[in-house]
C-alpha cells in the first residue's frame, strides 16, 4: 500500500508494522506527531501496544528500558533537549544490552531556543554505546525502523533511527508501507535468551566490580563490531522481500569522482543535484552519503573514497574546539589509507540554516581552488 506520510508518521509506521509492544514517549517538537500517532494505533486497536504516558524524557527511556529488560520489543521518539535529558538511561539501555528502538528527529540545541535542524543532538550521544542510522527520505524512516529491531535485537545493542526535524519530519512523500505478514516473516518476535521473570530469576545492572566490568565494555564493542556485516546483510534480506536495499552508505557515482562530498541526512540528496551540474560541465564529482554513523563505516568510506583526489565533508554540526563530526571520523577512517589525500572540512546548516545546491557548488568550488585546506573548518553560509 502505497501512502503520503510525513516523515513523523513513517516513524510511526514502522513502529506499528514492526508489532512494537510497549511504547512510552514524551512530547516535543518537532517529534511530537511520531507518538501522537502511535497513541493513537494503541488506542483504536490498531497496534497491541502498552502505550505509556510519561513525565519526562528521562522516565520514557527508562520506561523502555524495564520494558525491554521484561522481554517487550520497546520504541520511544525524541529531539533535542528531550535526548539530552535521556543521556544518562541511554548508558542504561546499552550497558544493559537492551535492543530498544528510538527515532530522533534532529533539532538543534538551546540557547539559543530554536526548534529547528542540525545534528548535535545525535551525534552528542555519539559515545553512548547506540547504533544510529541518519535517514534521508520518509520511505527509508519506515524501512530503517524495521531493519533498526532486527539488527538490534540480533546483537542486543539499542538503535536510534534518526532524521532532519521539517525538511522530513513535516515534509509529506509518498511512501511505500509493506505487507504486515511479509514484516512478520523479515522481522520476527522479540524472544529474548534472558529476562525479567520469576520464573527464571536473573540479576540485571546489578554492582560490576573491576574484575567484570571491563569484560562487559569489551563485549559491547565486539558485538558493535558485528554490526556493519549483519547491516549489510539484512540490508540485502530486505531488498529481496521488499525491493529496497538497506546499507551502510550510500554512493552517488563516486567510483570515477575525482572531488568525492561525503554528507548525511537530507542534505545527502542535495548534494545530487549539484553533483549532476558538475558531471554535465566536465567536473567528475561524487557524492558519498553516510547512512549509518555508528558503528563506523570504515571499510565502505575507505573503498568508495580510493579513486578520489580531494575529499570535502559538509557537517551539520559542530564539535566546539575541534570541527565537523562527520569530519573528524572520516579523517579518522582515511589515517594511514589515503596516502595524505586532503580532506576539507566544511560546516553548513546548522540551527536549521537552509543546505541548498548553491551550498554545495560553493563547496567544490572552494575545494577546486585550494591544493589542501586552509583551516580545520571552512564555514558555507555564515553571516560574518
Amino acid at each position: 500500500m502505497k501512502k503520503v506520510l510525513m516523515g513523523n508518521h513513517a516513524l510511526s509506521y514502522g513502529a506499528m508494522l514492526a508489532r512494537t509492544q510497549v511504547i512510552a514517549a514524551y512530547p516535543i517538537t518537532p517529534q511530537t506527531q511520531v507518538v501522537e500517532l502511535l497513541s493513537e494505533m494503541c488506542a483504536d486497536g490498531t497496534l497491541d501496544a502498552k502505550f505509556i504516558k510519561v513525565e519526562s524524557e528521562h522516565s520514557a527511556m527508562a520506561a523502555c528500558i524495564g520494558a525491554s529488560a521484561a522481554g517487550a520489543r520497546t520504541f520511544t521518539a525524541t529531539s533535542s533537549q528531550g535526548l539530552a535529558l535521556m543521556h544518562e538511561m541511554l548508558h542504561w539501555a546499552s550497558g544493559g544490552r537492551l535492543p530498544v528502538v528510538m527515532g530522533n528527529v534532529n533539532r538543534a540545541m538551546a540557547p539559543g531556543w530554536t526548534i529547528w535542524s542540525d545534528q548535535n543532538d545525535s551525534l552528542s550521544q555519539r559515545d553512548t554505546g547506540w547504533m544510529q542510522y541518519y535517514c534521508a527520505s520518509n520511505q527509508e524512516v519506515l524501512d530503517t525502523v524495521l531493519q533498526a529491531f532486527k539488527v538490534s535485537e540480533a546483537l542486543s545493542i539499542p538503535s536510534m533511527v534518526i532524521l532532519d526535524a521539517f525538511s522530513l519530519s513535516h515534509t509529506y512523500e509518498v511512501v511505500d508501507i509493506p505487507e504486515a505478514e511479509k514484516v512478520d516473516a523479515y522481522l520476527p518476535p522479540f524472544r529474548p535468551p534472558y529476562r525479567v521473570t520469576p520464573s527464571d530469576p536473573r540479576a540485571f545492572g546489578g554492582l560490576t566490580a573491576p574484575e567484570h566490568y571491563f569484560e562487559l565494555r569489551y563485549k559491547l564493542q565486539k558485538d558493535m563490531e558485528k554490526a556493519p556485516a549483519l547491516i549489510e546483510a539484512t540490508g540485502k534480506e530486505y531488498e529481496k522481500i521488499f525491493g529496497r536495499r538497506l546499507s551502510l552508505v550510500d554512493p552517488y557515482l563516486c567510483d570515477d569522482a575525482e572531488i568525492v562530498l561525503v554528507t548525511s541526512g537530507t542534505a545527502g540528496y542535495t548534494a545530487r543535484v549539484t553533483v549532476d551540474a558538475m558531471r554535465e560541465a566536465g567536473t567528475k564529482v561524487g557524492n558519498l552519503r553516510i547512512k549509518v554513523f555508528r558503528p563506523f563505516p570504515f571499510e565502505e568510506v575507505r573503498r568508495h573514497t580510493r579513486a578520489a583526489k580531494k575529499i570535502a565533508v559538509v557537517d551539520r554540526n559542530i564539535s566546539y574546539g575541534h570541527h565537523g563530526i562527520f569530519s573528524q571520523e572520516l579523517k579518522s577512517a582515511l589515517y594511514g589509507h589515503a596516502d595524505g589525500k586532503p580532506v576539507f572540512g566544511f560546516i553548513a546548516g546548522l540551527g536549521g540554516r537552509d543546505i541548498t545546491p548553491g551550498s554545495f557548488q560553493e563547496v567544490v568550488d572552494y575545494t577546486i581552488a585550494h591544493e589542501r585546506p586552509e583551516a580545520e573548518i571552512a564555514w558555507i553560509g555564515v553571516k560574518k
